[in-house]
């Protein structure tokens, strides 16, 4: 376990930790069980960044986080989301959706999600009167539970990619696992908390909809869209909760 939990940190941050951990189906398969629990780490890193900066301007400490989101996760996921928008949006067969997925280049829609994913999450934080410690750190978990369901339950589109080496680890049991476990925590924190949660749900299977709509299964690329577009997601509706409820 001790091994899934390095390679989880090492796959999902760019936190230095300089251990050799073989990148085999057993860690693989192990590290899903600690995905919700690095978005946790990442979201209080990234809130401690806010505070730090909260002290000059709440803009500016807003601007930073999101600068730091970035930086903590090597703008992994923020690839995966240009990638994704570059092939969804190019009205092509799937054959040739996935051809410009795989591409490294960006093109004029994976730069229009980019800008407007990272302006949204700008707007949402700097919107944050109270609760940003928890809707932050939260959301962050959120997402990355999101994508286990994707991983565990949805099929695959790229035999040999990434996503496609999670799924053949079959990880369910570790995924089940993780999410009692982390839905325990949020109930045990608030109940009310659940309700963002449901939601990135719900954003997730409307991804999942239109992901099997334009190239019938899943790929790396579309679990890093996931979890940007699900930590929005999810950030926005705590901004409701916190002030509904």
């Amino acid at each position: 376990m001790i091994k899934g939990l390095i390679l989880s940190i090492q796959f999902l941050t760019r936190i230095p930790l300089n251990i050799n951990v073989d990148f085999n189906s057993e860690n693989l398969k192990k590290s899903t069980l600690f995905y919700p629990f690095i978005g946790i780490l990442l979201g209080s890193l990234s809130y401690g960044t806010h505070y730090i900066f909260s002290f000059i301007n709440r803009d500016i400490a807003s601007l930073i986080t999101v600068i730091m989101m970035i930086v903590f996760t090597g703008g992994l996921h923020l690839d995966g989301l240009s990638d994704t928008a570059d092939g969804f949006f190019s009205n092509k067969d799937k054959k040739k959706t996935l051809e410009i997925m795989k591409d490294s280049r960006v093109g004029a829609f994976g730069v229009i999600s980019l800008i407007l994913l990272i302006l949204s999450k700008y707007i949402i934080i700097s919107n944050f009167k109270e609760d940003l410690a928890l809707a932050l750190i939260l959301s962050m978990g959120n997402s990355r539970l999101v994508t286990l369901f994707q991983i565990a339950f949805k099929k695959n589109a790229r035999p040999g990619g990434l996503g496609d080496m999670i799924c053949k680890s079959k990880p369910r049991y570790f995924i089940i696992l993780s999410s009692l476990l982390y839905i325990l925590l949020i109930s045990f924190i608030n109940i009310k908390y659940l309700i963002p949660l449901i939601f990135t749900i719900l954003i997730g299977e409307c991804i999942s909809f239109y992901t099997y709509k334009k190239i019938d299964g899943f790929t790396g690329d579309v679990y890093g869209a996931t979890i940007e577009i699900g930590e929005t997601a999810s950030l926005i509706c705590f901004l409701e909760v916190i002030k509904w409820i």
